[in-house]
């Protein structure tokens, strides 16, 4: 299936992803450097022609906060939609990564995955309904604010991948993923601020 362009971006880094917390539907606002982060994102969606684009936030308050600051000067409305939020990991949210980290789950972007793979709350199989049914109801091309996981999912849906391939999409802060033709591309530019961080948040 061919869906309309995307750029998709995930929210500055936050206190708790410095801190190595697992997020979920809980919050915590964006640092210095997620802040930066976000102007970077702005920065970068600047040079691109966004004519006819529609632009989506999750409503969590780290995204709508780096929506406000990468899309605030290029969209005159940005929507919130529930779907775009990050996978709910229950009693795991707000636990550090390092304390649930045991036996064959490691640290480090695939071992992050197979974390909140494994996480209670949502599960990845609901959040890739609901990544679906949003990709579904898009009729224009689109500029989205998510999160790590919700990220991920979008991408592999829109690459025509299948399950095994999430851990090996690209993760890291502040990115900005050009998305057209079946086709994905890391924007960047010297002045990015993108960084190795858990795939999740």
């Amino acid at each position: 299936m061919t869906y309309p362009d995307l750029y998709i971006l995930r929210h500055g880094e936050t206190f708790w992803n410095a801190e190595g917390r697992m997020q979920g539907h809980l919050n915590s606002p964006l640092t210095p450097r997620g802040v930066a982060q976000a102007h970077a994102q702005a920065a970068l969606l600047a040079r691109a022609n966004l004519t006819g684009f529609a632009f989506y936030t999750s409503p969590l308050g780290r995204a709508v906060q780096t929506a406000a600051i990468a899309l605030g000067p290029l969209a005159t409305t940005i929507r919130t939609d529930d779907r775009l939020m990050e996978i709910d990991v229950g009693a795991w949210q707000g636990c550090l990564r390092r304390n649930l980290v045991t036996g064959d789950l490691v640290e480090g972007p695939d071992g992050d995955v197979t974390l909140y793979a494994r996480a209670p709350g949502e599960g990845l199989a609901a959040l890739t309904a609901r990544a679906q049914a949003f990709l579904d109801d898009l009729d224009c091309p689109a500029v989205v604010v998510c999160h790590g996981i919700i990220s991920r999912v979008l991408r592999r849906l829109v690459l025509g991948l299948g399950p095994e391939a999430l851990a090996d999409l690209p993760g890291g802060q502040g990115n900005v993923f050009y998305l057209s033709q079946g086709r994905q591309e890391e924007l960047r530019s010297p002045s990015a601020l993108g960084n190795p961080s858990p795939a999740g948040g």
